[in-house]
C-alpha cells in the first residue's frame, strides 16, 4: 500500500505530468524513491527545474494521496500504475499514456485482441445493425470491446457486446464513481461484471468538454485497431481515429452512402487514405492476421523464447517503436536507466538489437 501512495502522489505533485513522472521513475527507479532522491540529484535529472524539485520535496501530496488510496479500497477500484506488471500494456507503448489509471471492473486489461468502437452519437439504424453485425461474426475471436460509453454508436457496441458474451470496457472522461451520462447507468453496472471502466481522473472529477480528446486517446491506445461505424465531417470518432493513426495503430472505418451524414466522416477517412475499408468482419479478421492457425511458429516466436523478462520488455517496445532513445526506451519497458544499458549490450551481443548514433536502438 506505501508504494501505492507515492504513486497516486507522484501525479498531485504541482507541475509534474506524464512526460515529467516517466522521466522521473527512469532516473529514480520507482515512485517512493522521487520522494526520498536528494535535492542535489533530483536537479542533476534533464528537464527537472528548481520549482519542479520544491515541489517534490513538499511531502503534502502523500497525505491526499493516502485518502485516494483508501477511497479505492473501499470502492473497489483498482489504481494502475504505468510500472505495474496489470497496467494495460497496449497503452504503455504509446508516447502520452497516462502514468495512472483508475480501473473498476472484472475484464482482464490485457487480452489477446482488442477493438476500439466509435461513431457519432447520432447513430442511425443502418450504423446500429452493422455494430451488431460485426461483433455477432467475431464473438468467435471472444476481442474485448473498447469504448467510450456515450451515446449511440459507444452504448450500441457495450451492450451487444454484453449480450454476445464479450468483455467491454468503457472508458471515460470522469472518475469512475460516477456515470455519465446517468441514463447508461444499468449497462455501465452489467460492464463491470463482464468488463470494467476505466479512467485516468480521480474519484468525483466531471466530464468537462476538454477531457473528452483525452479519453479519446486511451480508447485508440487500449485496441489493435479502431472501427468508426459511423462519423460525421467532426467529432470524437475522427479525433480518435487521428489519435490511433498517430500511434502506428489500424483504423477502419465503414463506408456509407454519399448522401447520408452521418457516413461523411467514414467516407473521408476511406478516401484520404485514413482508414482500411471495413465491410465485413472478414476484413478485420484478414487485417489483423487472426485468420492463421495458433500453431504457426514464425521467426519472432523462437527469438522470444531465448529472452529473459528485462530483454523480453525492450524487445515489446522495439517491436512498435524503431529508432527510439534511450531514455523512451527505459520508462516504456520499466527498466532504470541504471541497469538498462547492459541489457541492451546482452541483446546486441546477441544480434537482435542495434544501437544508433544519438543513444538510439533499433530492432535487427
Amino acid at each position: 500500500m506505501q508504494e501505492k501512495i507515492y504513486q497516486v502522489a507522484v501525479g498531485l505533485i504541482p507541475g509534474v505530468g506524464a512526460a515529467t513522472t516517466k522521466t522521473l521513475i527512469s532516473y529514480c527507479g520507482s515512485a517512493e524513491q522521487i520522494f526520498k532522491t536528494p535535492k542535489g540529484k533530483l536537479k542533476n535529472i534533464p528537464g527537472i527545474g528548481d520549482v519542479t524539485v520544491e515541489n517534490i520535496q513538499n511531502k503534502s501530496v502523500l497525505d491526499e494521496a493516502e485518502a485516494i488510496v483508501k477511497r479505492a479500497e473501499k470502492l473497489d477500484t483498482q489504481l494502475l500504475f504505468y510500472t505495474d506488471a496489470d497496467y494495460p500494456n497496449r497503452l504503455k507503448q504509446i508516447p502520452d499514456a497516462p502514468t495512472l489509471l483508475y480501473y473498476k471492473g472484472s475484464a482482464h486489461i490485457n487480452p489477446p485482441k482488442s477493438i476500439a468502437i466509435v461513431g457519432t452519437r447520432k447513430a442511425t439504424e443502418y450504423g446500429k445493425s452493422v455494430v451488431r453485425k460485426l461483433l455477432e461474426e467475431l464473438t468467435i475471436y471472444k476481442p474485448t470491446i473498447i469504448s467510450g460509453l456515450a451515446y449511440g454508436i459507444d452504448i450500441q457496441a457495450h451492450r451487444d457486446a454484453l449480450e454476445l458474451g464479450l468483455e467491454t470496457i468503457g472508458v471515460m472522461a470522469n472518475g469512475t464513481n460516477i456515470i455519465y451520462p446517468s441514463v447508461h447507468k444499468n449497462t455501465a453496472f452489467k460492464m463491470i461484471e463482464q468488463g470494467g471502466l476505466m479512467s485516468e481522473y480521480t474519484f468525483d472529477s466531471v466530464a468537462e468538454p476538454m477531457r473528452f480528446p483525452a479519453r479519446n486517446r486511451i480508447i485508440a491506445g487500449m485496441a489493435d485497431v479502431t472501427l468508426v461505424i459511423e462519423a460525421t465531417q467532426t467529432g470524437g470518432a475522427l479525433i480518435t481515429a487521428d489519435i490511433a493513426n498517430s500511434y502506428n495503430r489500424e483504423v477502419m472505418a465503414v463506408p456509407g452512402r454519399v448522401t447520408d451524414a452521418a457516413s461523411e466522416g467514414c467516407n473521408n477517412l476511406i478516401k484520404q487514405n485514413k482508414a482500411h475499408t471495413l465491410t465485413s468482419a472478414a476484413d478485420l479478421i484478414e487485417l489483423l492476421n487472426w485468420d492463421l492457425a495458433p500453431s504457426q511458429t514464425t521467426n519472432k516466436q523462437l527469438i522470444l523464447t531465448d529472452l529473459d523478462d528485462d530483454e523480453l520488455a525492450i524487445y515489446a517496445v522495439l517491436t512498435d517503436n524503431q529508432d527510439i532513445h534511450i531514455d523512451e526506451l527505459s520508462w516504456k519497458s520499466q527498466l532504470a536507466m541504471h541497469k538498462i544499458s547492459s541489457v541492451l549490450l546482452q541483446m546486441e551481443f546477441k544480434g537482435i538489437i542495434k544501437a544508433l548514433p544519438g543513444k538510439k536502438f533499433s530492432l535487427r
